[in-house]
């Protein structure tokens, strides 16, 4: 069964993530705000991909001197989700 999440990124331009988690697959993720091309982009190449996978390859991705990215966003994200199932 297919798990909703949503997630306020914080230190990037996008203001909220979604996706869903099925069977450890991510799933319709979207980004609201941020570069179109690139927050298309992501979505595409990690659909039906392995949730920890994801994370463990976007995490510490960093944009410039942010310290952050919207893909270690993404990946803070899944971590906390998969944390709260775990739960």
């Amino acid at each position: 069964m297919s798990e909703k999440f949503e997630y306020m990124p914080m230190g990037v331009c996008p203001k909220k993530i979604e996706f869903e988690i099925d069977n450890g697959k991510l799933h319709n993720v979207k980004f609201y705000g941020g570069c179109p091309g690139n927050l298309a982009a992501i979505p595409k190449l990690i659909e039906g991909a392995d949730a920890l996978n994801v994370a463990k390859i976007l995490r510490g991705n960093q944009c410039g001197i942010k310290g952050t990215s919207c893909a270690d966003q993404l990946a803070i994200a899944i971590e906390g989700a998969l944390n709260k199932k775990a739960s």
